[in-house]
């Protein structure tokens, strides 16, 4: 929003709004603006290490109030913010606070849920993260309609809203059984050394590490950035944001619907394939508009719907495949005895290359310009490789 930038981000302000010969893959590049967006997953990443020690020897309730206090913490200052300082300090309690939720909740319902249920609760753990998108990129097309310019405060302190949520006593009853039965589990970080618990730990890593570098984060992130460079105005680059929450939320009830019809394996190579295709269309038809100049053009109708479609079927086949697939598998291949120790391990990976990849993307449009959904491209090749193999390799060495 330009009032948040002006107040901020000055510099990037001038770029965006008023430097009419900047390059266009430039305008956002600015150190500062990502460390804003990234640092909650840096946070989020040291965080699950403490949360998995809160959730064994405290239990699943006390991880949850813990990282609901802080992330609303984190809601307080952010909405308060007066400077750059203080709106980073609120990023990263909200980090702390996803941390300590990305550590219990998906435990909490692979430990719950009945075992014909258990599929499609962990696929709703995703389906309500696209909720919450959705929910967040319906705020940000309105806030800015807020008179005064502080709309930006009304969204930054709209997390307060699922940190209260995460407080309502009557959710955390059955909570008990889970949390007595983690306290009888001894040395979880001794037993995931184990030789017979390496395939499970190779996937704790494998699958998180490909799901950040599918390239989705930085779509979701950045998509108001991403539509107003390749030429979409400010309240069209927040609509067209919203369509792509819109189509990641409902997506995600496709893999409710296939995971168990389908199989885990068939969607993550169907969505693999899918976004490997809609990677290369978007950078074609960037490419061939807007070149390495990155000059400001007026975009024919067609030409913008076309590549809004193509996003949409790429945010798709993310949604219904490594999006909700990526915490299902890993939740329901870990043992009891090493569970919470694997849980830390896939969250921290996570949030590890989350920071990996958002902290520099600004920086990547601007050096690598199209050719950035062809970076992506290359580790969709590979990760949908991975997991055509891995099968057959289990089924020889068997």
């Amino acid at each position: 929003m330009a009032p948040f930038l002006q107040k901020f981000f000055p510099l990037v302000y001038h770029k965006e709004a008023l430097d009419k010969s900047t390059n266009q893959y430039c305008k956002f590049d600015s150190v500062t603006l990502t460390m804003f967006t990234s640092s909650l997953y840096l946070a989020a990443l040291v965080a699950s290490f403490g949360a998995s020690w809160v959730t064994k020897k405290l239990g699943r309730k006390i991880s949850l109030l813990v990282g609901g206090l802080v992330f609303l913490a984190g809601a307080i200052f952010n909405s308060a913010g007066q400077n750059i300082a203080v709106l980073i300090i609120g990023r990263i309690l909200l980090g702390i606070g996803v941390g300590f939720a990305n550590q219990s909740i998906p435990l909490y319902l692979s430990e719950m849920a009945p075992y014909k249920l258990r599929d499609s609760l962990n696929v709703i753990f995703q389906l309500c993260i696209t909720i919450g998108i959705l929910i967040a990129n319906v705020v940000n097309y309105l806030t800015p309609k807020i008179k005064g310019g502080y709309g930006w405060r009304v969204s930054l302190g709209g997390a307060a809203v699922p940190a209260l949520f995460i407080e309502i006593e009557a959710e955390f009853k059955d909570l008990v059984a889970a949390s007595d039965a983690s306290k009888a589990v001894k040395h979880p970080w001794r037993n995931i050394r184990n030789r017979k618990y390496r395939p499970q730990l190779i996937m704790s890593m494998a699958i998180p590490f490909f799901q950040q570098f599918t390239g989705i984060n930085v779509i979701m992130f950045y998509a108001p950035q991403l539509f107003k460079t390749i030429g979409f105005g400010d309240n069209a680059s927040l609509l067209s944001a919203l369509i792509t929450g819109g189509i990641n939320c409902f997506a995600t009830l496709v893999s409710i619907y296939g995971t168990d019809r389908w199989g885990r394996r068939f969607l993550f190579l169907e969505g693999g394939i899918q976004m490997l295709i809609f990677q290369v269309l978007v950078t074609i038809f960037i490419g061939w508009k807007f070149g390495v100049t990155g000059q400001v053009v007026d975009l024919p109708k067609w030409f913008a719907g076309l590549v809004v479609f193509f996003i949409c079927a790429y945010v798709a086949a993310f949604a219904w495949s490594w999006g909700p697939l990526g915490w299902l598998v890993p939740s329901e291949i870990f043992p009891l005895e090493i569970r919470s120790a694997a849980q830390s391990i896939t969250v921290s990976v996570n949030m590890l290359f989350t920071f990996t990849v958002a902290q520099p993307f600004l920086a990547m449009l601007c050096h690598l310009k199209f050719g950035l959904f062809i970076f992506f491209a290359f580790f969709v090749v590979l990760m949908t490789l991975f997991v055509y193999f891995l099968p057959r390799y289990q089924e020889h060495s068997h």
